[in-house]
């Protein structure tokens, strides 16, 4: 199951395998949602943390659409050995975040509605998994 959840999530931003979609839906109604320059500014240089099954996961995202995340060496045994490292690149298309890694998720492409309250974000993928972060700065 922990192999499942960080191949899910980041090896998904990410990001915990667990709560469904109705549920996440909720807790979005309480945060403030985020999209366009909104969603933009509120990561781009900054490092979001991922929770995946008891591990954390940071990503650093750059104003100029990259991305960098590390996990242990412990985290990434469970997740399949695709590394304990990727690149990858991100970009806003409306109301989502979306990324590609070059290697953690199968290389696939990922979007992400996202709502903060705070330094906490809570996010639901477009396949419907849903999962919590937090913005580190």
């Amino acid at each position: 199951m922990l192999k499942t959840a960080v191949q899910t999530t980041v090896i998904a931003a990410a990001i915990a395998a667990g709560a469904g979609a109705a549920s996440a839906g909720a807790a979005m109604a309480a945060n403030a949602s985020l999209s366009g320059d909104a969603l933009r500014s509120a990561i781009a240089d900054k490092t979001v943390v991922l929770k995946i099954s008891g591990f954390e996961l940071p990503i650093q995202y750059s104003a100029r659409g990259t991305m960098t995340g590390r996990m242990s060496t412990v985290a990434a045994a469970f997740s399949g050995n695709k590394g304990v490292s990727d690149r990858g690149k991100w970009w806003v298309d409306g109301n989502r975040l979306c990324q590609k890694w070059s290697s953690w998720m199968d290389g696939e492409t990922y979007c992400y509605a996202l709502s903060q309250k705070g330094s906490q974000v809570r996010w639901v993928r477009n396949d419907g998994r849903s999962g919590s972060a937090r913005i580190a700065g």
